[in-house]
């Protein structure tokens, strides 16, 4: 959690998280280097880093986007996503790098700016086989620079965190761009049947893991509650959850997670104002709610982020009648303290919320 612009700290778990990430790449390299060069001794040692560069990054994007669905069906994933970023990074330095050897050894050398070369050298825009599937590799990659560029906390708290989240969801668009780029570059000059399986399980993996996590969030969105008194609606039974955890129920549109701790509920909104965070899926960690997927923190009575942090999110009535959690899906403006309800005994009805 930033409040200025400033180093990062690499925590122990990072310095892991980013010590594997470099030996597994630098692993991949060096068996991809090494077995392109026995199989096709001709080949270039820039051909060979500019293919192994390009399937790493790509690869590795394939990684990134499946870590976000994996961690809504697994919270055995949530540390991979917890330093997702440090993944998106690298992979816009490997495209980088394999974009800056693909144009010095295809467009340095001539007449025309390498740049201006990339778009002119193969007019062929209105084919398929043809296509100079380079340019969409370039369009992609500027994406993936705006992300990396703009990954600290600083640029998410200046931009707002819509803007942020829509400049970041380009990365599907990127995605797209790339899985243009390796299939129409493939139709041009591969023949290996290889790189067209990867490809396809790849994208299979990725459509296929969104379609799960898109069909259980579905389920929450579906289930119906009705008012029963006093506007408030019958959502669950308190034993449904557990201590310092929530269960996320759909009201009036709007994704809510009431929490159960120290024989009180409260209920606050689902969604994270850092990054859209699930924070139901999170659980109370120092009296706070906790987002898990990058730390931030909430009071479960006011739904604000402890001081120094100015984060806020809407709270939501509750009480608990026989067992059973009554929850107002009229939500209160983000801040609002609203005194919890006691399980061991039960509130007055249309306890109002009272200011902070």
């Amino acid at each position: 959690m930033s409040v200025q612009y400033g180093a990062i700290s690499w925590n122990g778990q990072k310095k892991v998280y980013d010590l594997t990430l470099v030996c597994l790449l630098g692993l991949y390299l060096a068996v991809f280097v090494g077995v392109g060069a026995w199989r096709n001794p001709s080949a270039t040692a820039e051909t060979l880093l500019i293919r192994a560069l390009g399937t790493a990054a790509f690869l590795l994007l394939n990684v990134v986007l499946c870590i976000g669905p994996l961690a809504r069906l697994d919270r055995r994933f949530l540390p991979l996503l917890y330093n997702r970023r440090h993944l998106g990074v690298t992979t816009f330095l490997l495209g980088l790098a394999h974009g800056c050897f693909a144009l010095f050894q295809f467009h340095a050398l001539g007449n025309a700016n390498p740049l201006v070369s990339l778009f002119i050298s193969n007019p062929r825009y209105g084919t398929v086989a043809d296509f100079p599937f380079q340019a969409l590799g370039f369009f992609a990659l500027i994406i993936l620079f705006l992300m990396a560029a703009t990954s600290h906390d600083f640029w998410l708290r200046n931009l707002s965190a819509p803007v942020w989240k829509r400049l970041h969801m380009l990365v599907y668009v990127a995605y797209a761009l790339l899985v243009a780029h390796v299939t129409l570059g493939a139709l041009q000059s591969e023949t290996n049947p290889l790189l067209a399986t990867v490809l396809i399980l790849g994208v299979a993996a990725v459509l296929s893991l969104h379609l799960a996590a898109a069909f259980r969030e579905k389920r929450v969105d579906l289930a119906t509650h009705h008012a029963v008194d006093e506007g408030f609606v019958e959502v669950c039974k308190v034993d449904r959850i557990a201590e310092k955890c929530a269960t996320i129920v759909s009201l009036s549109g709007e994704r809510v997670a009431i929490f159960r701790y120290e024989g009180k509920v409260s209920a606050i909104s689902n969604v994270c104002q850092h990054q859209n965070g699930p924070l139901g899926e999170g659980r109370i960690i120092d009296g706070c709610v906790t987002c898990p997927w990058h730390g931030y923190q909430y009071q479960p009575e006011s739904g604000a982020a402890p001081p120094p942090f100015k984060e806020k999110v809407p709270t939501f009535r509750v009480k608990v009648v026989e067992g059973c959690v009554f929850v107002d899906p009229r939500p209160n403006p983000p801040g609002t303290r609203v005194e919890p309800a006691r399980i061991d005994s039960p509130p007055a009805e249309g306890r109002e919320a009272q200011p902070r």
